[in-house]
């Protein structure tokens, strides 16, 4: 398992984004932004009653007996079965419309040492596995974190990742949770973007500096009585950062969001949330990982660069998970519903091989 050692302890890039339709679909997504994956990462099934544990795992005999649980809610999302068949999920949707991912936290996370009393440990890694096994909302998710757990910095195989949370559900609200030097902090109803460090209260005041975009061009510029007239589009976004730096991609995120026209139907949405993604993925190639480590058996042939790997969206309604990857840019579906008859855990591969649809054929 050490390519999941190395995805734990990843000094990766995501982007989180929610979103809803006319027709009252509401969906999150996110980027996936690294040089690998961890092996045996596969779009996972999580049935009800699945047992899990939220401190320690068998595989490493660290299993705290006092931390186990049986899932209460079937689940479907991105991740891997650490031995026997524990889920690990860095994304997912549950069977009642609760979604929601993990995203790097680098040099801000900070944990504590010992649950609150009364409370349960709850190692970073399996916050998000463990809210959607037992929660049915973001209302439930805010109590589950702040009353009945805490999140402990023990680490898991070697590692203590440094993670905040984005959760979303049917009724639109998107939650962002991290914990820091100064505590737990839950933020509610925010504006449905999250990027990486700093923190989301600094990300939300950043956008004051950019207070001047908008998606109406600028008309005559007039500068000691010489009148010139535009002569091109997209003016009204002049300085909206184009880097791929968290605070840009988190400018840039809300933006297009606040300007994307509202699709009309689910698949619609997918459509426009995957070119809003689009403007956040990192091109391979374009930023370069200081320190690549070992490549997977499933990265053999990635150069050490962070890049996009893959991008999925989930809609709280329809319990569907749409999901492209960096080299398959075909969409790809897997609903929910069609295995909640399921009692075993069930992947299924990323698929990422080019995919092309030929519209003629060889005579």
């Amino acid at each position: 398992m050490d390519s999941a050692r190395e995805t734990l302890a990843a000094q990766a890039g995501c982007s989180a984004l929610s979103w809803e339709s006319e027709d009252g679909k509401h969906l999150w997504g996110r980027n996936m932004d690294f040089n690998r994956l961890a092996e045996g990462t596969q779009i996972t099934f999580v049935p009800r009653g699945t047992p899990y544990y939220t401190c320690g795992c068998e595989m490493e005999h660290s299993a705290r007996p006092e931390t186990k649980h049986d899932a209460r809610y079937a689940a479907i999302g991105t991740g891997l079965l650490f031995p026997p068949a524990v889920p690990v999920l860095y994304e997912g949707v549950n069977e009642k419309g609760l979604m929601g991912g993990q995203l790097y936290f680098r040099g801000f996370a900070h944990y504590e040492a010992e649950p609150r009393p009364g409370t349960l440990p709850l190692q970073p890694p399996f916050l998000v596995s463990h809210c959607l096994a037992q929660c049915a909302s973001v209302e439930e998710v805010v109590k589950l974190v702040q009353e009945e757990s805490t999140l402990v910095s023990v680490p898991l195989l070697g590692a203590v990742p440094p993670l905040h949370w984005s959760f979303s559900d049917r009724t639109g609200e998107t939650i962002v949770i991290e914990s820091d030097a100064d505590g737990l902090h839950l933020y509610r109803n925010t504006i449905g973007v999250m990027t990486n460090s700093p923190g989301y209260s600094w990300h939300r005041t950043n956008l004051l500096a950019y207070a001047g975009l908008r998606d109406l061009d600028y008309d005559t510029v007039e500068y000691a009585g010489d009148r010139q007239e535009q002569c091109f589009s997209g003016s009204g976004a002049q300085g909206l950062p184009g880097d791929w730096s968290s605070p840009s991609r988190f400018v840039r995120l809300a933006f297009l969001r606040k300007h994307a026209v509202q699709a009309k139907s689910e698949e619609e949405a997918v459509t426009r949330m995957l070119h809003l993604f689009e403007s956040a993925a990192f091109p391979l190639g374009a930023v370069r990982v200081s320190e690549p480590g070992e490549p997977t058996a499933l990265d053999a042939d990635i150069l050490p660069f962070d890049y996009t790997i893959y991008t999925a969206i989930y809609c709280a309604e329809s319990l569907c998970v749409y999901w492209t990857t960096y080299e398959n840019q075909r969409v790809q579906c897997a609903d929910l519903h069609h295995l909640l008859h399921r009692t075993e855990p069930v992947q299924f591969d990323f698929a990422r091989r080019p995919d092309f649809l030929f519209r003629t054929q060889a005579e």
